[in-house]
């Protein structure tokens, strides 16, 4: 089993920190040439401009991923950088709205879904498509054509009603990981997703630093008593990204240190 993905072209949004980051240099690492892409340009100049270059194997684009010509527009320029695209990372993900869930008028649920669910599922179709296209350009009439892997949340399998939206959105993430499986599946692109729970990302320091009992909460809420590093979530993304997984498609791995089969009332920060 090879859990390569040296030489392959990939796209991962969210680059600018976090999970999103943490996968993309992890993929370079691992010899894969990457697409950070992000709305944060000085972010993405800060994280990756010491590895971008026409020779290098990083390029980073910056733009709002809820427009689809900024969409149509990074999968060109990845194209241009690296001739093709062999994966497609949906890391993005806007930190949870708390909500009334009682309440009609509240905006969660729009917001959480234009930004958790339609980048995602639009940015794949159109990647989709990409991927077919070179794959009939090279008249490759058999093997891997390209993996998509989208980021969603445990959150979507539980019910807290103060993150209805929330789950809401990662619920139906998760549902067109599954629809585009089943779509992609004669195409020879696999879809999969992964599930996180508590990642010690950027966010979730800053969200400890000013909620310090969180911390125990957590850990006593996780069997395996502590909260995941970034680089556990990237090597999840390797292994869905690589032809190792090449029977693998239509998941949603649950990377959660055990949370979700457990009771995890008053956990707090999915």
């Amino acid at each position: 089993m090879s859990l390569s993905i040296a030489g392959k072209s990939a796209i991962v949004t969210g680059a600018a920190k976090g999970i999103g980051l943490a996968i993309a240099r992890h993929f370079v690492d691992r010899g894969a040439r990457v697409m950070f892409a992000d709305a944060d340009e000085a972010k993405l100049a800060e994280e990756v401009g010491d590895i971008a270059g026409e020779d290098g194997p990083a390029r980073y684009f910056a733009g709002d991923l809820s427009q689809k010509l900024t969409l149509a527009n990074l999968l060109s320029a990845t194209v241009d950088a690296f001739e093709r695209i062999d994966i497609l990372v949906n890391a993005q993900r806007a930190v949870a709205i708390t909500e009334d869930p009682l309440n009609p008028d509240d905006p969660s649920i729009e917001a959480m879904l234009r930004q958790n669910l339609l980048p995602a599922l639009k940015l794949s179709q159109m990647a989709a498509k990409r991927m077919i296209a070179q794959a009939e350009r090279d008249a490759q009439s058999e093997g891997p054509v390209g993996a998509i892997i989208n980021v969603s949340t445990l959150a979507a399998r539980l019910a807290q009603p103060p993150l209805l939206a929330y789950s809401v959105a990662g619920a139906a993430l998760d549902q067109a990981t599954r629809s585009l499986a089943v779509t992609l599946a004669p195409e020879r692109i696999r879809v999969n997703g992964i599930a996180i729970a508590s990642v010690m990302s950027a966010s979730l320091q800053a969200s400890l630093k000013d909620n310090p009992d969180w911390t125990d909460a957590i850990e006593a809420g996780t069997p395996l008593g502590r909260i995941a590093t970034p680089t556990e979530v990237a090597e999840v993304a390797q292994f869905l990204a690589s032809d190792g997984a090449g029977f693998v498609t239509g998941q949603v791995l649950t990377v959660d240190g055990g949370r979700g089969v457990t009771d995890p009332v008053n956990v707090p920060a999915y």
